[in-house]
């Protein structure tokens, strides 16, 4: 049996204001980069990729109908991705899913010089960067 390293990140599970519209953009997304439905319910999906696993939850005792990732909690999730190709063609389709484009001035290096990623957000305020995963840090 292979175990998840010590240490490794579960789950993440994100309570959002309507769920439909966060299967549009967070679930159009996470298939995209590979992860699949594991659970479905009336208000939730799950995805999950290798021991890792990501809820999307429609909760009635959300206290706000937006996400701010400028308050304390989650600012965004960042994602790897193949390389600097993968990046601009997930930013490009990710638009026809309720994605906008963040920092375009600054893009794809608005993490740094050395840094190329895509910096996005959707309608309900959730932020992801995906990022192109150097020749290095493939093994």
């Amino acid at each position: 049996m292979n175990r998840p390293t010590h240490g490794t990140l579960h789950h993440v599970e994100i309570w959002l204001p309507d769920l439909d519209r966060a299967l549009a953009s967070l679930g159009w997304l996470l298939a995209t980069l590979g992860y699949a439905v594991s659970q479905s319910w009336d208000t939730g999906r799950s995805w999950a990729l290798g021991p890792t696993y990501l809820v999307l939850e429609q909760s009635p005792a959300l206290t706000a109908d937006r996400h701010d990732r400028h308050r304390p909690g989650l600012n965004h999730l960042a994602f790897h991705v193949e390389d600097a190709t993968a990046v601009e063609k997930l930013a490009v389709d990710a638009a026809q899913h309720g994605w906008r484009l963040m920092f375009p001035e600054f893009h794809p290096h608005a993490g740094g010089s050395q840094h190329y990623a895509a910096y996005l957000e959707n309608d309900d305020g959730f932020q992801v960067e995906l990022v192109a995963m150097n020749p290095s840090e493939r093994t």
